[in-house]
């Protein structure tokens, strides 16, 4: 398989993350509409998986997406996902946290949340807003954030421990490809539902919102939970290479339909 993401390690400099380009292809050398027949045939392959996953009752699968805002989770969740039987998939979308939230720990929400077996379960943002948003907006002390690293990664090898395979996808766009999108809420009838001010207020925190992603991906890329940095601002791109990762995993677990307890044969129906 190409690799269609970038990685950024402990060797990568503090600012990797603000010099990476969001118009990037890493790993495919094709054009566009290339790229969208490749995406259709593999929504059909990954079609089947789930079928066999969900039938099969043995894996479990967590799809982690985070992103800025307008970073295109919501898109690559209709478009990656699409035609899957809505038995085999939720979707979590983590918000600000409730009163009852709250009063538990962080990750308490999160948990719940988490899939069964034969499950694949989207994080439509997720617990790394934990390390995000709420040390971009102060929201607790930096003794009480970067603690939560480690938090993080024995939360999800406890998960990898109990049989869940864990995808990470941060979806990088460029300063500019957002302020395009804002605009684009604002000028088109049909996306004035999505603006929301607040989104103007975190837009003044690109820079540090860039080191907290870089920082977060660092000190949780893990073997078993790994993170996979991909080039957003072409979408059809986007929807390309998480589905070729998708699909290169779920291969990779080969689940099968169980076969039967009885004979199909000996049994007519009436």
């Amino acid at each position: 398989m190409a690799k269609c993401w970038i990685e950024l390690d402990q060797d990568s400099s503090a600012d990797a993350l603000l010099k990476l380009s969001g118009s990037k292809t890493p790993g495919f050398t094709g054009t566009q509409e290339e790229a969208e027949s490749a995406s259709q045939q593999l929504r059909k392959e990954l079609v089947e998986l789930q079928e066999r996953l969900f039938a099969e009752g043995k894996h479990k699968v967590l799809v982690v997406l985070q992103a800025m805002d307008t970073g295109g989770k919501d898109g690559a969740i209709r478009r990656v996902f699409s035609g899957i039987n809505p038995q085999g998939i939720n979707v979590a979308r983590f918000a600000g946290p409730s009163a009852d939230e709250l009063a538990h720990d962080y990750l308490w929400r999160v948990h719940q949340k988490v899939p069964a077996t034969g499950q694949i379960v989207v994080f439509n943002r997720s617990h790394y807003e934990d390390v995000l948003a709420v040390r971009v907006n102060d929201l607790v002390p930096q003794k009480v954030w970067k603690k939560r690293y480690a938090h993080l990664r024995n939360f999800e090898q406890m998960l990898v421990d109990e049989g869940t395979i864990i995808l990470k996808f941060y979806l990088h766009i460029d300063a500019e490809e957002q302020l395009e999108r804002l605009q684009a809420r604002l000028d088109e009838p049909e996306k004035n539902w999505k603006f929301d001010e607040h989104d103007l207020e975190q837009r003044k925190h690109w820079d540090e919102y860039m080191h907290a992603f870089r920082d977060a991906i660092v000190e949780t890329h893990q073997k078993d939970a790994p993170w996979y940095v991909i080039p957003a601002n072409r979408k059809w791109f986007r929807d390309y290479a998480m589905l070729t990762i998708i699909v290169d995993t779920l291969k990779k677990l080969d689940p099968q339909f169980p076969k039967p307890t009885f004979d199909p044969a000996a049994i007519k129906v009436v």
